[in-house]
């Protein structure tokens, strides 16, 4: 018995053993697993920011990584979190190995390329995030074999075709966000049997079809949002079975019909209701006044008809819209809502513009003190602007346009400190422009009183506007004389306005400060005087009139300047003398009125003047010639012939003799100089020549009124161009060869931009490598004129006016593609060495194009040398890498280093080179310490004064924080020009992962 108790223990403790042993066996040959695993994963990163990779060692386990838990139990990886790592690369294959994961955490990466199929291994898997990267191509199917998977964000990449059909298994779902992306088809019936469902959302994709009907069953769901789509049809009842929805966001679709009356009935807890730019039709239903939780009402550009119901109960309204409607009668009580709205004292957006609502602006409007936007243009609304208007002093827009208002403009209108946008035009209001206008000293930037009847002198007060871009006062009463003042506002750029009222007096000199002005027109009024000359350097302009005046005198020459004249009107005045010729030459002009003066003489025949459809001159009874359609008289030509003088006669044969001789010191002088032109005319690569007689008279003989930048090798003028029989405006930069190093800089920027093509980089059209009329060498690059001047005059000399978050953002990602593009793509490796403010321009769009080459350099792949010329300049002090001042060779580093001092000035409005930066503190290490705690405080005060111009009001309208970027987007950028101005240039991101770090952001703001 003893024996075989014995036996039976020695059994057990080798069974033990052998088991004890698998189980040891087993943990360690998943433990390698695991760790291979994931050492594929930092095989596939290719850019890390942050330096995390380095930390994935085998000096700690890798349980103890960055970013990696592991079960306590069997020490297997359960969460790969890399979230906001700035990661580029693609996910590797492997990451299928680690079959006990449960969170694979990717968001806020760069990752390429396509989801491995082998994620489908990953049957332990619940949460999959990987938001934000640049993942493409369709969504794998294999995701369907992860029956645990309870969360799924595939939100913000480019991912393609339809959602898989496998996916009908995936009942556990609660989270599922597919986010702009660019999937198509249709909702997926099989998703109403994601019982457990709370978030349902694809913002921003192709879908169509109709919204199914067994979303219904769908009892836990709050949050829908199928934005900006190309859903049709109606919502059934079974959708308002979803009780438990709080937010329905369906903006920009096809979708119509009624909304149900009992519609706060079915959702008791509703926030948010986001249902602008559809086809929804009937009455806003009463019921909704019962939904007490509601804080975001959007219903405009829809079909909606009747009343606006009463919203007394919504004390948590932040944004109410019903703008672009048919509601209202015209009657005394469609404005009672507003009284009701009172309540809704946390309201920041309030608009119900472009309906038929009629009767008086309730008083109780100003209790409405967070206003931010109050937008009710074009109704049938009287009665007096409210004097407690005045009280809403977080108002941006106030937009009253188009209405029945009558009384004065109230003087409390000045304490709106925070106004950016006035208009009341096309109303009834009368009595004097208040002074206090002249308050708004900050903001107001558009201010608009066209068509009332409103009298007396313009205030002075008004030029403390210092911001103004548009100043409209006509059709009004107004007289005495404009304040000079006006004309003294350099902001002044989209419209000045002053016409059919009784002003006085002749245009100051001033008028010339006005040089970005694009439209201005003082027609119809009591103007005397003649033209100033100073108005010749408004080269900006595109309309002019001045019209219905008694303004005298001919037209001053200096009009030459203004070339980019579409339209210009100046009939019924009393000018007198010719018709300048250089009009014809206006290649732009739509209309020409020189009607009802007092011109004489010959009328041009060139240019506009062939064209009797656009130009008018009747009523000039001294006029001559001309096309017959014109229907003036044929010149008369003097019949009595000239007597030659004998004096005359004896000068003609010495004058000839100096002639011959002129003609044979030229002669051998040209002979002497060919090898240069010869060598001069190489220089300039493949350009298209053009002649420097035709860049003379293009920039009237190289006027300083067409001078628009002087640097150390160059001068650049605007001129028009006849280039391919069309007229271009150009901008021709002219070389200043008395310069040391300006002639091989010119050959640079030949060699440069020869063989180059990109959208963000200057164009050159054409060039000019000759003499000039004093025998002197004389060579000059002729590019695509940029309206918006460059970035350094943006950006400094006008304070960043009209460039908010979003444009600046764009330009930096511009000027990234465009060094990636001659770093990486454009055959030899092309160094800039210049990259800095002054040489980024902005066209009409603002799309930067990156300019002067003339410091490039080539790099031969088999050589770190520098191939194109020697110069010993390497860039701008402050923008050039520090490298360079210990004499090193140029890189493709240095102008990285560049690239993110510019980022780094762009957004904090600080040149590399204040007086605030010396040895202990950079522009660097300044944003280096300030963030992420103090971003707001480092960054230029002006972004945060200009909103973002957005197509949409609703999503104008989404939050405060969309209109000049948010903290965390501000300190990505931020982070970004800090990667790429390491000292070290090993150190320094590459410029292709800042480029798709820039667009992540990018993508990440337009989300918000």
């Amino acid at each position: 018995m003893n024996e075989m108790h014995s036996r039976n223990t020695i059994s057990s403790i080798i069974l033990s053993c052998i088991f004890l042993f698998s189980i040891l066996f087993s943990v360690s040959s998943g433990d390698e697993t695991d760790h291979l695993a994931l050492l594929s994963v930092k095989k596939h990163i290719t850019s890390d920011p942050y330096q995390i990779m380095p930390l994935w060692n085998d000096s700690i386990h890798f349980c103890n990584w960055t970013g990696i838990v592991c079960g306590l139990r069997h020490r297997r990886v359960v969460t790969l979190n890399l979230i906001s790592f700035g990661f580029s690369g693609s996910i590797s294959p492997a990451v299928g190995n680690l079959t006990f994961l449960r969170k694979l955490l990717l968001e806020n990466n760069s990752f390429t390329g396509n989801i491995p199929q082998e994620v489908g291994r990953l049957s332990r898997l619940r949460i999959l995030w990987l938001r934000n990267n640049s993942l493409s191509g369709e969504i794998p199917s294999n995701i369907s074999r992860c029956p645990n998977l309870v969360q799924l964000d595939l939100s913000i990449n480019s991912f393609i075709g339809v959602i898989p059909n496998e996916f009908e298994s995936l009942t556990k779902l609660i989270y599922l966000d597919l986010d702009f992306n660019e999937l198509s088809g249709e909702i997926p019936k099989f998703i109403g049997n994601y019982t457990s469902l709370a978030t349902l959302s694809g913002w921003d994709n192709n879908f169509q079809g109709n919204i199914p009907d067994t979303l219904g069953q769908l009892s836990d769901l709050w949050y829908f949002s199928f934005g900006v789509s190309n859903l049709s049809g109606i919502l059934s009842l079974s959708f308002f079975n979803m009780s438990s929805l709080t937010t329905i966001d369906l903006v920009d679709t096809q979708i119509g019909g009624n909304l149900p009356s009992d519609i706060a009935q079915r959702f008791l807890g509703l926030k948010i209701l986001n249902l602008p730019m559809n086809k929804f039709s009937g009455p806003i239903p009463l019921s909704l006044s019962n939904v007490t939780d509601l804080e975001y009402l959007a219903l405009e550009e829809n079909a909606f008809t009747g009343s606006v119901p009463s919203f007394s109960r919504q004390q948590r309204l932040l944004h109410f819209t019903v703008d672009m409607n048919q509601l209202g009668n015209g009657g005394s009580d469609n404005l009672n809502f507003v009284s009701s709205l009172a309540n809704c004292t946390n309201l920041r957006k309030l608009g119900f513009g472009s309906n038929n609502l009629g009767g008086v602006l309730p008083r109780s409007i100003s209790n409405l003190t967070l206003l931010t936007s109050l937008i009710i243009e074009r109704n049938l609304i009287s009665g007096n602007v409210p004097y407690e208007i005045g009280q809403l002093v977080n108002v941006g827009r106030l937009y009253f346009y188009s209405n029945q208002f009558t009384g004065r403009i109230p003087d409390s209108i000045g304490n709106l400190k925070n106004l950016g946008a006035l208009d009341l035009s096309e109303n009834l209001l009368s009595g004097f422009i208040p002074s206090t206008l002249g308050n708004l000293t900050l903001l107001l930037n558009q201010l608009n009183l066209r068509g009332n009847k409103l009298e007396g002198i313009v205030p002075s007060e008004i030029s403390n506007c210092r911001g103004l871009q548009l100043l409209d006062l006509s059709r009004n009463d107004l007289s005495g004389y404009i304040p000079k003042g006006i004309f003294g506002l350099s902001s002044l750029t989209i419209a000045l306005d002053l016409s059919n009222n009784h002003f006085v007096g002749s245009l100051p000199i001033e008028v010339g400060s006005l040089q970005n002005l694009v439209s201005f027109d003082v027609s119809n009024n009591m103007l005397s005087g003649a033209i100033p000359v100073s108005l010749g350097a408004c080269t900006s302009l595109v309309a002019l009139s001045m019209a219905g005046n008694t303004i005298e005198g001919e037209i001053p020459t200096s009009f030459h300047a203004l070339r980019g004249l579409e339209g210009l009107d100046l009939s019924r005045n009393t000018l007198t003398g010719r018709i300048p010729e250089y009009l014809g030459d206006f290649v732009f002009l739509k209309t020409l009125n020189l009607s009802f003066n007092d011109f004489d003489g010959k009328l041009p025949e060139q240019g506009a003047f062939k064209n009797a459809s656009i130009v008018s001159v009747y009523g000039n009874t001294k006029l001559c010639g001309g096309l017959p359609e014109f229907q003036l008289p044929k010149c008369e030509e003097s019949s009595r012939k000239k007597q030659i003088p004998l004096s005359l006669l004896i000068t003609i044969p010495v004058i000839s003799m100096i002639f011959v001789l002129i003609l044979v010191v030229m002669f051998r002088w040209l002979c002497k100089h060919k090898k240069a032109s010869t060598k001069s005319s190489s220089e300039d690569g493949n350009f298209p020549q053009v002649s420097y007689q035709s860049l003379h008279e293009a920039t009237d003989g190289f006027s300083s009124a067409n001078l628009i930048g002087s640097g150390k090798f160059s001068f650049v003028y605007k001129a028009i161009l006849y280039l391919k029989n069309e007229p271009q405006v150009v901008a021709v930069k002219v070389l200043k060869l008395v310069v040391h190093g300006a002639d091989r800089s010119f050959i640079a920027e030949c060699e440069a931009l020869r063989s180059i093509r990109h959208r963000n980089l200057v164009k050159v059209l054409t060039s000019c490598s000759s003499l000039d009329f004093q025998g002197n060498n004389f060579k000059a690059l002729v590019y695509s004129y940029m309206v918006n001047g460059s970035l350094e005059d943006r950006l400094h000399h006008n304070r960043g006016v009209g460039l908010n978050f979003l444009q600046r953002l764009n330009i930096v990602i511009d000027l990234a593609g465009a060094l990636d593009y001659i770093h990486r793509q454009c055959g030899s490796l092309m160094i800039h060495c210049d990259i800095k403010p002054s040489n980024v321009l902005l066209d009409a769009d603002l799309v930067a194009h990156l300019g002067d080459f003339g410091l490039a350099r080539f790099v031969h792949p088999d050589s770190s040398t520098s191939h194109t010329n020697s110069l010993v300049i390497k860039g701008t002090i402050g923008y050039a890498a520090p490298e360079y001042g210990m004499g090193s060779k140029v890189s493709a580093y240095g102008d990285i280093y560049s690239f993110g001092i510019l980022i780094l000035e762009l957004f904090t409005g600080n040149r590399p080179t204040d007086d605030m930066f010396g040895d202990a503190l950079s522009l660097h290490s300044f944003v280096k310490m300030a963030i992420p705690d103090r971003v707001k405080e480092i960054t230029d005060p002006v972004l945060f004064k200009t909103r973002v111009q957005v197509d949409t009001m609703t999503t104008d309208a989404r939050d405060c924080e969309m209109h000049y970027g948010n903290k965390d987007c501000l300190t990505s950028v931020y982070g970004i020009g800090i990667a790429c101005s390491m000292e070290i240039p090993k150190d320094r991101m590459e410029i292709s992962n800042a480029l798709k770090q820039l667009l992540s952001v990018k993508k990440t703001f337009l989300k918000k």
